[in-house]
């Protein structure tokens, strides 16, 4: 892997000749080989995967954890009923479009999300997967730059499952955005699709978070980033497919 997508502290350990088949393979530029039905591919065919190290803001460690009290599940089970129905976990404004092949390794998943009631349309690719977590990478353009990891594991007798993040806003217009609104509307998706993950086991349970600023430093030098933000360059689709509809209903009607 090139040094853009070389995998957080917490996920090296994990490679050894056992597991060589769980890590996405020579794939530094996204390629979509599949649309699945209702999802925009924009933003996405051709970008770069960027870890932490490439984004702009504040970097955040969070880990949400939620325990399935009761449920009679292993963490193996747990994981893969996650990896096959990802999307349905996440809330309406928040859609993930895995590929044919779903969550496997270098496997794109396209992001159609809203914020703000704005589109926001862009995708990550699976880092890492196996029998108990799979991990994504951010393509570049993406609100955040750095990794999310989805797990299971066994605690006391009972199976815990966790989300973990490490990343920071890709850029200076998304670092203002996750200061104002954009940091809680994010704890609120995985804090959903973690709950909604325990409902579908019959479980009713908090979700906990525990977050910490690993470096208040702004990289200045990634100013740049600016160039591939999804945000805007989706604003601009979404009107100028608009202004497409509209010029074609003029000319159907005259």
């Amino acid at each position: 892997m090139s040094e853009s997508s070389t995998p957080p502290e917490d996920l090296k350990h994990r490679r050894s000749p056992r597991d060589v088949g769980s890590w996405a393979k020579g794939r530094n530029v996204l390629r979509v080989s599949d649309v699945p039905a209702g999802a925009v591919n924009l933003n996405v065919e051709g970008r770069r995967v960027i870890g932490a190290l490439q984004g702009f803001g504040q970097l955040w460690q969070k880990t949400y954890t939620v325990r399935l009290t009761g449920a009679d599940v292993t963490p193996e089970e747990v994981v893969k009923i996650w990896k096959q129905e990802f999307p349905d976990f996440h809330p309406p404004q928040s859609r993930f479009y895995p590929s044919l092949d779903g969550v496997a390794p270098g496997e794109v998943m396209l992001i159609n999300a809203s914020v703000q009631g704005m589109p926001v349309y862009t995708g990550v690719m699976v880092l890492y997967s196996d029998e108990v977590s799979f991990t994504v990478m951010t393509a570049e353009g993406l609100p955040e730059a750095g990794w999310n990891t989805f797990s299971a594991y066994e605690e006391g007798g009972t199976t815990v499952v966790q989300i973990q993040s490490l990343a920071r806003a890709s850029d200076p217009i998304y670092e203002v955005g996750f200061r104002l609104f954009g940091s809680t509307q994010q704890e609120r998706i995985w804090a959903h699709v973690l709950t909604s993950l325990a409902e579908r086991f019959g479980v009713r349970e908090r979700v906990r978070l525990e977050k910490a600023c690993v470096d208040p430093k702004l990289q200045w030098f990634r100013v740049g980033n600016l160039w591939h933000n999804a945000s805007l360059r989706s604003v601009i689709y979404a009107a100028a497919t608009q202004g497409r509809w509209v010029r074609d209903l003029i000319r159907r009607k005259s």
